[in-house]
C-alpha cells in the first residue's frame, strides 16, 4: 500500500486537467509520472474521473501497481468499471495483490463472473488469494463481507519479548495497527492488547497478564448497519469479527464503517425523496425513470383520491365556497407535520436513540402536535375572522387545522415505528408515502369537521 501524502491544498482545476491531457497526448510518460508523483492517490483518482476512458487507462498502466491499486479504489464506480474492462486479468490481479483483502474482494465482486475467476486464478500469493475467496463467500451487507483479514493477533501464552518479535512480521501487512488481539490455542478471541501496554510491560511477562478481556466484537453474519451502531456507540476505530465458534477471522476498521454510513444516508435520503433504488445524477434516463416513477404514481393516486373526497363534499363547496380556498393550506400542513414527525423518528431509529414504548412516543407526539396546532390555529382563526368577518367559518377552519396537525403527527410517528418493527426501512415513511396519505386524510378530516361545525 502506498503511503498517504499530505496535500490538503489540492484543487482540481481546468489548467491541471489540461496539463495532464497534454502530457498524455504527447505520450510523455516520464514527465507525467513525475508530475503525478506529487499528488495523493485520492487526488489522482479525482483527476482520472475527469479524463476520458483511454486517458485514464493510460495513467493506470503508466504508474506502478502499489500506487494505482489505491487510485482504483478511489475512482468513481462507473469509471473504475470502464478502466478494469481495458486491463487484462493479469494486470487486474497485480493491482489486487497490492490491496488489503477487503478492498481486493470489493474490486473483484464488481467484475463479471467469468472475469472474476480469471482474475483470481492470476493472483500469485496463495494466502492472499484464499483470503479473498473467503471474503467473497460472505453476504456483502454482512460483517464478513466488510471485514479485512489483515490484523495483528498474539497468543495468551507468549511472553512480551516473544510477542514483540512475532508481531513485527504481522504488522508489515497491516496499514494501521489499532489493536492487538489476544487469542487462545484454538484462535478464539479472549482479549485485546494496546501498544502502550505492550511497550511498557516487562519482557518476561505473559500476554495473558497484561491483556484486557473486555473486548467488543461482532459476528461474521451481523448486518453492517448493526456493526456501525456498535462502533459508533463505543467510539471504536476497529472491531474484531468472529465466526460462530468465537474464532477470530478478521477486523472492520472505521474507514469502512464511514463508507457504510454514507451509503445508508444516501439511500435513506433518496427514499425520503421518493426514489425507490440507488441512482446517481449521471445514470440513464431509463434507470432514473424506474427509480422515480413508482412514488410519482402514488402521488397521482393520492391526487385522484383527494379529488374524489372533494367531489363528495360538493354541497359544502356550493354553500361555503371559502372552504375550497383553504384546502391547499390544510393539505400542506398535514404533509409538513407528518414529514417532520417521521423524519425525527427515522433519525432516532438510525442512531438507536428511540427507546421506550410506542404508546409513550405517540402520546408525546400528540401533545406536541396539539400545542403546535393550537398556536397556528389561533393565528389562522384571527386571520380568517378579520379577512372574512364570519366567526363560524373561522372556527371551522382553525379547529380543522388543529385536528389535522394532531392526526398527521401521530401518523408520522407511528408509521416509521411500525415499518421498523416489520423489518422495512423506515426512511420510506419520510417521503411521498407520508405526504400523500396525510394530504388525503387531512382533506377528509377538514371537510368532515367543517361540515359538523357549520351544520351543512
Amino acid at each position: 500500500m502506498s503511503e498517504e501524502k499530505e496535500n490538503i491544498q489540492f484543487q482540481l482545476t481546468d489548467e491541471l486537467i489540461e496539463k495532464v491531457e497534454q502530457l498524455i497526448e504527447a505520450n510523455n510518460g516520464k514527465e507525467l509520472q513525475q508530475f503525478l508523483s506529487e499528488f495523493h492517490y485520492a487526488d489522482i483518482a479525482e483527476i482520472l474521473d475527469e479524463l476520458d476512458q483511454d486517458e485514464a487507462v493510460y495513467v493506470i498502466k503508466l504508474l506502478d501497481s502499489e500506487t494505482t491499486s489505491d487510485i482504483l479504489m478511489e475512482l468513481d464506480e462507473d469509471i473504475r468499471e470502464k478502466v478494469l474492462q481495458n486491463l487484462s486479468a493479469k494486470e487486474i490481479a497485480d493491482e489486487i495483490q497490492e490491496l488489503d483483502t477487503d478492498d481486493a474482494a470489493d474490486m473483484i465482486s464488481e467484475l463479471p463472473e467469468e472475469r472474476k475467476e480469471e482474475v483470481i486464478s492470476n493472483i500469485e500469493d496463495a494466502e492472499h488469494k484464499a483470503e479473498i475467496e473467503e471474503l467473497l463467500a460472505y453476504d456483502e451487507d454482512s460483517a464478513g463481507g466488510l471485514m479485512a483479514k489483515e490484523l495483528v493477533k498474539v497468543y495468551e501464552t507468549w511472553t512480551v519479548a516473544g510477542c514483540m518479535r512475532r508481531i513485527r512480521g504481522q504488522a508489515k501487512d497491516v496499514t494501521r495497527v489499532h489493536s492487538i488481539y489476544v487469542v487462545d490455542k484454538q484462535d478464539k478471541l479472549i482479549g485485546r492488547l494496546s501498544l502502550k501496554d505492550l511497550i511498557t510491560a516487562k519482557s518476561e511477562q505473559k500476554i495473558a497478564e497484561i491483556s484486557n478481556s473486555n473486548v467488543d466484537s461482532v459476528n461474521v453474519h451481523d448486518d453492517v448497519e448493526d456493526v456501525a451502531k456498535v462502533m459508533q456507540k463505543y467510539d471504536l476505530e476497529a472491531i474484531p469479527v468472529l465466526d460462530d465458534n468465537h474464532i477470530l477471522v478478521g477486523r472492520i476498521t472505521i474507514d469502512d464503517i464511514v463508507d457504510v454510513m454514507k451509503e445508508e444516508a444516501d439511500k435513506d435520503y433518496q427514499l425520503a425523496a421518493g426514489i425507490t433504488q440507488g441512482v446517481e445524477a449521471d445514470d440513464s434516463i431509463i434507470d432514473l425513470t424506474k427509480a422515480r416513477l413508482p412514488w410519482l404514481f402514488l402521488g397521482l393516486l393520492g391526487g385522484i383520491g383527494a379529488f374524489i373526497i372533494m367531489e363528495g363534499f360538493q354541497e359544502a363547496f356550493n354553500t361555503y365556497a371559502v372552504l375550497f380556498f383553504f384546502t391547499p393550506l390544510i393539505a400542506a400542513m398535514a404533509g409538513n407535520v407528518g414529514v417532520q414527525s417521521s423524519a425525527i423518528i427515522v433519525q432516532g431509529l438510525a442512531n438507536d436513540d428511540v427507546k421506550g414504548s410506542v404508546n409513550g412516543r405517540l402520546i408525546k407526539e400528540m401533545l406536541l402536535a396539539a400545542l403546535n396546532g393550537a398556536i397556528l390555529a389561533v393565528f389562522l382563526f384571527l386571520f380568517v375572522w378579520l379577512y372574512i368577518g364570519e366567526m363560524d367559518k373561522a372556527l371551522a377552519i382553525s379547529v380543522s387545522l388543529v385536528a389535522v396537525i394532531i392526526i398527521a403527527g401521530l401518523i408520522g410517528t407511528f408509521v416509521p415505528l411500525f415499518l421498523d418493527k416489520r423489518g422495512i426501512d423506515p426512511a420510506i415513511a419520510t417521503g411521498p408515502f407520508i405526504t400523500t396519505s396525510n394530504d388525503i386524510l387531512g382533506i377528509l378530516l377538514y371537510f368532515w369537521i367543517a361540515k359538523m361545525i357549520l351544520g351543512i
